[in-house]
């Protein structure tokens, strides 16, 4: 649907191995990239891996048309999952190209930018929250009394049996409960975690 004069325009052309990072959440956008060929995740980055993938595209495809038309920052981070070629077209080239279409023809565009955006934005919403939460959850539903009455919960098994019970992976599971401890929502650092805000971590579950 986007125009063939976009084809036009002056690029670079760019070849990337797998692994190397193509975006990053919140980056602004300079360039608008084609992908020509190869495959390309879209997800959250975590110490440079993407630990939790929101999809997959293959190329031909515009990577981040729906930024540039809407100048908005990008929402997620993008990947390379194989060797693939991309195409720069400057920001600017790629808007007067636009500019040029038809009125209805554009308005659909931008209306179809917006619902992609949405989702994304969304999706990366959820997915930090349900982390979250799905961890208060599994800490509620596993912790007892002490005998002062407050509560405790025991890990009893390795956070990365505990992480796959809860669909996330070891470090997101670390990650939470460091933000957790930096919070006062739960102490120690062992097997047994002190939770002196169960009511906070209540309205963090959800309930």
């Amino acid at each position: 649907m986007l125009p063939s004069a976009l084809f036009r325009l002056p690029a670079e052309t760019e070849v990337m191995a797998p692994g190397q990072v193509l975006r990053r959440r919140n980056e602004v956008l300079t360039c608008v990239l084609h992908l020509e060929s190869g495959r390309v995740l879209h997800g959250i980055l975590d110490e440079g891996l993407v630990r939790h993938q929101l999809g997959a595209v293959e190329g031909p495809f515009w990577l981040d048309a729906a930024s540039a038309l809407m100048g908005l920052p990008f929402p997620v981070d993008m990947v390379a999952d194989t060797r693939v070629q991309v195409r720069r077209l400057p920001i600017e080239g790629f808007r007067r190209s636009l500019a040029k279409m038809a009125p209805g023809a554009r308005g659909l565009l931008l209306d179809m930018a917006q619902g992609y955006r949405q989702q994304s934005e969304l999706a990366v919403s959820r997915l930090a929250q349900d982390a979250r939460a799905r961890c208060a959850q599994w800490l509620l539903m596993h912790a007892r009394a002490d005998h002062s009455g407050a509560l405790q919960v025991t890990l009893g098994q390795r956070k990365r049996l505990i992480a796959a019970q809860l669909g996330i992976v070891p470090e997101t599971f670390s990650r939470v409960l460091r933000h957790l401890r930096e919070q006062g929502l739960i102490h120690g650092s062992g097997d047994v975690l002190d939770l002196p805000q169960p009511r906070a971590l209540q309205a963090m579950a959800g309930g």
